[in-house]
């Protein structure tokens, strides 16, 4: 594997976790939201990652990852008895989303981790590919 195709890989890996920190967020977001005027609560999303093949030919050395898909998750939202609230139904409960808010943050976490972590890898290739060029030069 090149040296520069370090970048690509880790490139891949950069864009497909700051997706999945955006849907984190969006998650977090809607997670005491209760049904819409459709009557369908927010949904909690979850990011897919996929292989995705770096460069000519098909070296397993280099592959990256992308986001394959973007997938809601179809368990049932909390249910509150409320019949005061103004989005209760005829039986006096209020759908809330079905985010779980203790998962998301360890979503977040592990994803802002790799984040850094891929970060720190085209930091340390950009240094080595600068202490070669100065190898050359002395």
């Amino acid at each position: 594997m090149s040296m520069f195709q370090i970048f690509n890989v880790a490139g891949s890996a950069v864009s497909a976790q700051s997706q999945r920190l955006n849907v984190v967020a969006s998650n977090l977001a809607n997670a005491e939201t209760v049904a819409g005027p459709d009557g369908q609560a927010y949904k909690a999303r979850q990011v897919v990652f996929q292989t995705a093949l770096m460069g000519a030919g098909n070296d397993p050395a280099s592959a990256g990852v992308r986001v394959s898909t973007i997938s809601e998750d179809q368990t049932p939202g909390r249910r509150v008895h409320d019949p005061k609230h103004p989005k209760a139904d005829a039986e006096g409960y209020v759908t809330y989303s079905n985010v779980n808010t203790v998962e998301e943050m360890v979503n977040m976490i592990s994803a802002s981790r790799s984040y850094q972590n891929n970060i720190e890898v085209m930091s340390t290739a950009k240094s080595l590919l600068l202490k070669t060029l100065q190898l050359g030069q002395s």
